[in-house]
């Protein structure tokens, strides 16, 4: 489950591409044919949703592994520490086009529906969250009983 390797949880970091890609030609046709707007909506709210899911998962699994490992936000949602370059860099990638794109798409139709594109970056946030629940690598706390009974030093 926590082997935080590169390969691992590479699922997600094709999901998260796949999602940026679908929500970028969305943005943008939408952003040159009026008509597409209404589909640009649905794509935002759906990676949202699903966004969402992945947050409050990723948030769950990272409440059962703070038991035994220290677990901080930074390393659970931005990845710092807890998992290699490569993946650090693939899944923060998205998640800055993401950003990039909901701005400039927002930015260049103001006061439309465009600017539920400003949603989608939730979902690179949750499955960057998702990835290093479920395969990062977190410290071990020193404050906790390790198994077989006693006390572990450096409280």
């Amino acid at each position: 489950m926590t082997d935080g390797t590169p390969a691992a949880g590479a699922d997600i970091r094709r999901a998260c591409w796949w999602g940026t890609g679908v929500f970028a030609v969305a943005a943008v046709a939408a952003v040159i044919v009026r008509s597409l707007r209404p589909v640009s909506v649905v794509v935002d709210v759906v990676l949202f949703a699903v966004g969402c899911v992945a947050f409050g998962a990723a948030y769950l699994l990272g409440l059962a592994r703070s038991r035994s490992e220290r677990i901080a936000v930074t390393g659970l949602y931005f990845l710092s520490g807890s998992a290699p370059a490569d993946v650090r860099r693939s899944l923060l990638g998205a998640l800055g086009v993401q950003v990039v794109v909901a701005l400039a798409t927002a930015i260049a139709r103001p006061y439309t529906s465009l600017a539920a594109g400003t949603l989608v970056p939730m979902y690179g946030l949750g499955l960057c969250g998702l990835w290093a629940a479920r395969h990062g690598t977190f410290p071990p706390r020193l404050d906790v009983d390790p198994p077989g009974g006693g006390r572990r030093r450096g409280r």
